[in-house]
């Protein structure tokens, strides 16, 4: 009885420390628990407080990067995301398959920023009051006897820009005036803005119409040791290296419009930490400008828009088209020789041409009515006939290895382009056999894509959503984070060198220190 006895105290005293331990063990990990959660609620807290001080330091950066490619009206996105393709697709679709492939939290964030989806971001543009003799000036423009502004009133009717081939180089004239305009007109295609104190600014805007100055006073009068070109040019590099904005960042956020190749020939070895405005690289040193700096921008088109084109495949009778001039120098020489081998093809039209004597009117019929159009290396690597085949929607054949091409980083030209290399071009029967080979279903695709996009080369006024002048403006804000960067990084060892009286609002070019 007493083995018994003892035997179930045994047991009992066995199941208390059980429980016991069961019971710490349980009060241990909820109290770890509890510590955890806390922990984690101070982390939210101070990242929150983080990203509330960093959205501000970094905001033209994001502002830059949402500021390209968003259309509010047609319910159209540009989507540089997908492997640098642009997307041009229903915005609902894109959200619903971006928001499907993302975790949670990422979502949750996503609500958090799009939450005020009305709210467009723009670039915040400071423009020099230049005197008109740098632009409306060269149109003839002059302000009214006693006025003292050198702009016009562009609300009722904007100085004439005048036609021919100085309009495919006309980009400045559009841009000034969507600046002007941001002021003057209202509007809800807004990518830029003018803002009169320039430390508020992304870019500072140098309105000097430089191609039109080149194609109208680039020669010598009699009694003249210098061009009007030239003295112009002088007169705007000590102009603009004099201002307070210049040496606040060496030039490095500077905007300057140099798109006919010889513009600016002389002041662009001096302007040349700006972002120029170009055609393409072809006559620069890279050095001096290069696609990481500056933006390339299209040119104005000379033939009209192919509107309420219901053209098909079957209906251009035409293969292949080029009219221009054959024999150029430099990098052109691809045009003689592929004239000699498809002058013979029986539906490819290959023959001279010019801007003269109807040629405009010859070029849109024969785009019009052909499939694909030529677009081969000249003087330079890039000319308006690339533009007169998309607004004709005429699938571009672009043979020019140097080339480079408006918003390619958000645009994907392969879509409604054809590209061959130049030495494969001029193989004995390579080019012809290529494009007969592209059917007729490859090729309607195509065609429907150069429709899409042809409203991104379309130059007006006032601008419109997605046109060119709206795409140039949002290619400049997405180069804002690199003259950031240029311009931040040239200030580390600006105190060590300069000393702290200077201060930072005069920073060097390099070479010049």
């Amino acid at each position: 009885m007493g083995e018994k006895t003892v035997s179930a105290i045994k047991v009992a005293s066995m199941k208390s420390l059980c429980c016991f331990f069961s019971m710490t063990t349980l009060l241990f990990i909820l109290s770890w628990l509890f510590v955890l959660r806390s922990t984690r609620s101070e982390g939210i807290s101070i990242s929150s407080t983080a990203h509330d001080s960093n959205s501000n330091l970094f905001s033209s950066i994001n502002d830059s990067s949402s500021a390209s490619g968003h259309d509010d009206n047609n319910n159209q996105t540009v989507e540089p995301s997908f492997g640098n393709r642009a997307i041009l697709g229903n915005s609902e679709n894109i959200e619903a398959l971006t928001t499907k492939q993302m975790p949670q939290k990422e979502q949750e964030k996503k609500g958090v920023e799009c939450s005020n989806p009305g709210g467009r971001v723009v670039l915040k543009v400071f423009m020099y009051d230049l005197p008109s003799d740098f632009h409306f000036g060269l149109l003839d423009w002059k302000p009214e006897e006693g006025n003292n502004n050198v702009w016009p009133d562009i609300t009722t009717k904007p100085p004439h820009y005048p036609g021919g081939l100085n309009l495919q180089h006309s980009i400045e004239y559009w841009l000034t005036l969507d600046i002007l305009a941001s002021e003057q007109l209202p509007s809800n295609a807004k990518t830029a803005v003018r803002v009169r104190n320039s430390s508020e600014a992304d870019v500072v805007f140098v309105p000097f119409f430089s191609s039109l100055c080149y194609n109208r006073y680039s020669r010598n009068s009699p009694h003249e040791k210098k061009s009007r070109n030239k003295l112009l040019q002088d007169m705007l590099v000590k102009y603009v290296t004099a201002q307070e904005e210049w040496k606040r960042s060496g030039g490095r956020d500077h905007v300057i419009l140099a798109h006919h190749p010889n513009s600016m020939l002389d002041a662009r070895m001096k302007l040349w930490p700006g972002t120029f405005i170009l055609s393409d690289f072809g006559r620069y040193p890279r050095n001096i400008a290069n696609v990481e700096k500056d933006v390339t921008a299209p040119y104005k088109h000379m033939i009209a828009p192919y509107d309420n084109d219901q053209s098909t495949f079957d209906s251009r009778p035409t293969l292949l088209y080029f009219q221009g001039a054959i024999y150029r120098k430099d990098g052109g020489h691809a045009r003689q020789e592929l004239f000699y081998l498809l002058k013979h093809e029986k539906d490819v039209h290959f023959s001279f041409g010019s801007a003269q004597k109807g040629g405009i009117k010859k070029s849109t019929k024969g785009m019009r009515s052909s499939k694909f159009c030529l677009n081969i290396a000249g003087d330079t690597p890039s000319s308006n006939r690339l533009f007169d085949a998309i607004v004709s929607h005429c699938v571009p054949v672009i043979i020019s290895d140097e080339i480079e091409l408006p918003y390619e980083d958000v645009l994907d030209y392969s879509e409604f382009c054809i590209f061959v290399r130049t030495r494969d071009a001029l193989k004995k029967k390579y080019l012809i056999n290529f494009i007969r080979s592209i059917g007729k279903d490859e090729w309607t695709r195509m065609w429907h894509r150069l429709k899409e996009v042809q409203s991104f080369f379309e130059f007006q006024f006032p601008s419109q959503e997605s046109d060119a002048v709206q795409m140039i403006w949002e290619a400049i804000s997405r180069k804002v984070p690199f003259m950031n960067l240029k311009t931040n990084r040239s200030r580390r060892f600006f105190k060590s060198l300069y000393g702290q009286e200077k201060g930072p609002r005069s920073i060097p070019v390099p070479g010049e220190e």
